[in-house]
């Protein structure tokens, strides 16, 4: 150990099939990848050997100590999980780092990017209204600008459904927009409660094409900003109601449908009782729910690592239940499941559209939000289109209804499709 190269201890750290380069100088790995990681400054051995896995990866790269070379960020995250990370005991690690001596033997704060519980959410319980609001905010608030480059026009950051295989990303979200007006049997002078409603683009979409009247509600200041103008623009004001605000505070009821897209992944698993018992308690007899959130793909494994880059950079707090927890909360609160689907290749494809956009207006980005959160969101895009791709994680809508007397008000047969095609 006591000759090791920088690159050698890379490739030790890594073990995967790309080139390995450092800033003494040194090479080691395939020299024939497309793929190259290079340390271009000592702390990177530091983050890579102490942090576990991705983290010491994520923050490597993120902090700017690591560079990558390769065709795009998914390439690179499909070509590092062909192998694990090495599986180095801790004697091992600390030999790796007594043998590149005193320039990386000591301690390296996570970039700034990074939630960490001393400077951020300490002392908070979890999944109070207080806590939630920072965290949303950790995520979303980010820029509006920066998410109209990635999101597109629409502005949808849920889970798209493609009518065909080549729909454009525009095109699957008017679809998904559509399918879930159609799956709550939206029809004129209904009210429709929005919960986690982003930037609006679900209450305008049933306002504009189904005649309803709309609450919606976001966490994110941001958010609600933008949707209220984005409805005033499109002469919607009079029918879409966008507050910021916490749908626990929403104090109307009788709602004749309620929408709840992209919110259950961070309400926590404790809160789901709770969140069902909630929306059960605003709606009508026969009135319908449609829950639609990612999901993992059983109610066995951790609901999400503690430790892992996706709670440190991503989603603070964030939880996945399985979907037969998330139904059966929503029998216990007195809803009767209807229907299930499983849309996870939808969410491949969604994801692998948000990761062209933004290496198409990667510059900008860089100048809008910074490389660091820059980079934060390409390897959270890149790795999530793998983990529906490989079905680690799933997307799953449930239609649940307030029965009234064993009455449902749902028809016999589904009625909500229709013959393929783009919208």
């Amino acid at each position: 150990m006591s000759t090791m190269t920088v690159a050698d201890a890379l490739a030790a750290v890594l073990d995967a099939p790309v080139r390995f380069e450092a800033f003494d100088g040194s090479r080691a790995g395939d020299p024939a990848s497309e793929v190259a990681i290079k340390v271009v400054r000592p702390e990177a051995l530091t983050h890579l050997v102490v942090a576990p896995g991705e983290l010491g990866m994520a923050r490597a790269y993120v902090s700017g100590a690591m560079e990558v070379e390769a065709p795009d960020h998914y390439t690179l995250l499909k070509l590092m999980q062909r192998q694990k990370f090495a599986n180095l005991t801790w004697r091992e690690r600390l030999e790796v780092l007594k043998a590149l001596g005193p320039r990386v033997l000591h301690l390296v704060e996570p970039p700034p990017q990074e939630v960490g519980a001393k400077r951020y959410l300490a002392g908070l319980r979890k999944h109070t209204g207080r806590r939630d609001a920072m965290a949303i905010s950790h995520h979303y608030d980010v820029s509006n600008t920066f998410y109209s480059w990635v999101l597109g026009p629409s502005m949808a950051y849920t889970c798209a459904v493609y009518p065909t295989d080549d729909a454009t990303l525009e095109q699957a979200q008017e679809e998904k927009f559509d399918l879930v007006c159609r799956k709550l049997g939206l029809r004129p002078g209904m009210r429709l409660l929005d919960v986690g409603c982003g930037w609006g683009g679900m209450a305008m979409h049933a306002a504009r094409h189904y005649g309803v009247s709309v609450v919606a509600v976001t966490l994110s200041r941001q958010q609600a900003e933008w949707g209220q103008k984005a409805a005033a623009d499109a002469g919607l004001s009079g029918l879409v109601d966008i507050r910021f605000q916490d749908y626990r505070d929403v104090t109307e009821t009788g709602f004749d449908a309620i929408s709840s897209i992209g919110l259950t992944e961070h309400i926590g698993l404790g809160q789901l009782p709770s969140y069902a018992d909630a929306l059960a308690s605003k709606l009508v007899p026969q009135g319908r729910l449609l829950n639609h959130c990612i999901t993992r793909p059983d109610d066995h494994s951790p609901a999400i690592s503690k430790r892992g880059f996706i709670p440190r950079y991503v989603f603070p707090d964030g939880e996945l239940p399985g979907v037969g927890r998330l139904a059966a909360e929503l029998q216990r609160a007195g809803l009767e499941v209807r229907h299930e689907e499983n849309l996870r290749e939808h969410y491949a494809k969604t994801c692998a559209a948000w990761c062209a956009n933004l290496d198409a207006h990667w510059d900008e980005a860089v100048a809008e939000v910074g490389l660091g959160t820059a980079k934060v969101w390409a390897l959270y895009l890149a790795g999530s289109r793998i983990g529906f791709e490989q079905n680690a994680i799933q997307l799953h809508q449930i239609l649940a209804v307030k029965t009234e007397g064993g009455r449902s008000g749902m028809p016999l047969r589904p009625d909500w499709e229709r013959a393929t095609s783009v919208v």
